[in-house]
């Protein structure tokens, strides 16, 4: 994936974020990208705590292509994907991963939420401790002020 296919995509999954959080969910946009590293095979918004945009759209990518074709492919998110979410792509065998903004990002402007206790465990963490060398990209410097404004004032809305 190019840089220039990497912006693109990333405001994708930005796109994505915002209809989320226009029918009240939280933020968050995820994306997978055909190994052209164009074709856009799948988008996701964030459902709930449980079920993060980047968890729900490994599943249904396992579920839909096989993982040979899925180790060419790239996980697009806005923001750096958390634990389970990393454990989930890498068990769905996506082998790249780029995100928009960091963890510490978010927590930044999340602070103590209930409705978001963010971990303080970077992806490339979790990728380390197994067995296939995903590869990770990000934080994008460039995009992660977009990816931080689609946030600004929801957390504070939600209460907590």
């Amino acid at each position: 994936m190019t840089p220039v296919q990497a912006i693109k995509a990333l405001r994708r999954a930005n796109e994505v974020a915002r209809r989320a959080m226009a029918m009240g969910r939280h933020p968050f946009g995820a994306v997978l990208i055909a190994p052209d590293g164009d074709t856009v095979l799948a988008e996701q918004g964030n459902i709930d705590t449980v079920n993060h945009a980047e968890a729900t759209l490994a599943r249904h990518a396992a579920g839909n292509w096989p993982a040979d074709y899925l180790w060419q492919c790239t996980l697009v998110t806005t923001f750096e994907p958390c634990a389970m979410c990393a454990g989930t792509s890498y068990w769905a065998n996506i082998g790249r991963v780029v995100y928009g903004a960091e963890e510490s990002a978010l927590l930044a402007l999340t602070g103590d939420h209930p409705e978001n206790p963010t971990l303080s465990l970077p992806c490339r963490e979790v990728f380390a401790r197994g067995q296939k060398a995903v590869e990770v990209i990000g934080p994008v410097p460039a995009l992660a002020e977009e990816m931080i404004a689609t946030h600004r004032g929801f957390w504070e809305q939600r209460g907590g």
